[in-house]
């Protein structure tokens, strides 16, 4: 079976997602389209490098990118940095003739997202960003239904994103906190999800009115370079130092569809952990899902008869999408790991079998635009274009 030699550009959290991802991808996905081998991780220094050898299993590590970006025997390139090294890394490891899979947001602004989708597009290599959330089950069974035209025309989409990881401003002040290396806080971070389940389920987005906040001005400074999400609280008397991100943001959409909707995102509500949610309407039925219960979609039809219409819980398993390759029965438990594997396996069959694979850096791109659009309307408090 043929083997893809996978170099990973990082070994904080995301980078062990990856490499989990890369290990059981063929045992999900058997025959597999062919096998990850994990060959190199790269690291800040030697010493973080080689210890994310040892744990996440990659054959060789390094401290240099660069060196590693040209090595001929790497057939993937996987980013999974924070966002200011995304662009470099992934123009670098185009020219190089690499394939690319990089973590979201593709990059801070649309302008270095275009610099990284013009350089996939000139070097002709698959490309891929880790936008995982709508690869679970009930997510594309949603996206079966809706294709298939069992709640009709689409009228409106509502989504949230909210977590309450950053609500204590004694969280230190990552890098996610910092306009320079982020690009932009809680609307890069997080709500870029729910715009691209948006964008999947719906269409493409052509205007937003948004609104953004920073509800805590400054934090404390943090120390060393891991990032903990919150899970470590300074005390005492600490250094602090602004923060130049939003924490909070919604905004009205309007679709090329002709349907609108809303997204709110924050990392400021205390009590939500992962709550991602979407509700869907359409002309004859509506559609709900909340990734805290991501074995199930609610959905409701209106061809239902009267004394019987409602919501009702469809609990995903082996007849819904990648329902063979998971577990044998419905609601046994789909986790974070598995859409990552999934995510892994789409992008590699498009590699073996010289297919687009979506999310890819067009639409990175794309999420991008909107974000920006998004910002500038937060600025200006007026509708802007995103398209």
């Amino acid at each position: 079976m043929r083997k893809l030699n996978v170099a990973m550009i990082g070994g904080g959290f995301m980078g062990k997602a990856h490499s989990i991802a890369y290990a059981g991808m063929p045992m999900f996905f058997w025959p597999a389209p062919a096998i990850p081998h994990r060959m190199t991780v790269v690291d800040i220094n030697e010493q973080m490098a080689k210890t994310a050898a040892d744990r996440y299993g990659f054959e060789n590590y390094s401290s240099d990118w660069r060196r590693v970006v040209e090595d001929p025997n790497i057939d993937i390139i996987d980013i999974v940095t924070p966002n200011d090294s995304h662009a470099e890394i992934a123009i670098a490891a185009a020219k190089a003739g690499k394939h690319i899979i990089c973590e979201k947001p593709l990059a801070r602004t649309a302008a270095e997202s275009k610099l990284m989708l013009d350089a996939v597009k000139e070097a002709g290599v698959k490309h891929m960003v880790a936008f995982n959330y709508r690869r679970t089950p009930a997510i594309a069974l949603a996206k079966k239904y809706i294709e298939e035209g069992a709640i009709g025309k689409i009228l409106n989409f509502r989504g949230t994103y909210l977590q309450d990881w950053s609500a204590d401003p004694n969280s230190p002040l990552s890098w996610r906190f910092k306009k320079d290396i982020a690009g932009s806080g809680a609307l890069g971070d997080i709500a870029t999800h729910v715009i691209d389940m948006a964008r999947y389920l719906v269409g493409d987005i052509t205007e937003v009115m948004a609104t953004t906040q920073t509800w805590i001005k400054e934090r404390p400074v943090q120390s060393g370079g891991v990032d903990k999400l919150g899970t470590v609280k300074a005390s005492g008397d600490v250094q602090k130092a602004p923060v130049d991100v939003d924490d909070e943001v919604s905004t009205f959409l309007r679709f090329e569809t002709g349907a609108v909707g809303s997204i709110e995102a924050t990392r400021n509500a205390w009590g939500r952990n992962n709550f991602i949610t979407f509700e869907i309407h359409g002309e004859t039925g509506s559609i709900y899902f909340n990734y805290e219960n991501r074995d199930e979609l609610q959905v409701c039809f209106s061809s239902d008869p009267g004394d019987r219409r409602g919501f009702r819980t469809v609990y995903t398993g082996p007849a819904h999408p990648y329902g063979e390759a998971l577990w044998p029965i419905p609601a046994l438990g789909i986790g974070y790991t598995e859409t990552k594997i999934v995510e892994a396996h789409d992008f590699i069959s498009s590699i073996v079998n010289d297919t687009e694979v979506s999310p890819n850096f067009y639409d990175g791109y794309r999420i991008a635009v909107i974000s920006d659009a998004i910002l500038e309307s937060a600025r200006t408090e007026k509708w802007t274009k995103s398209i």
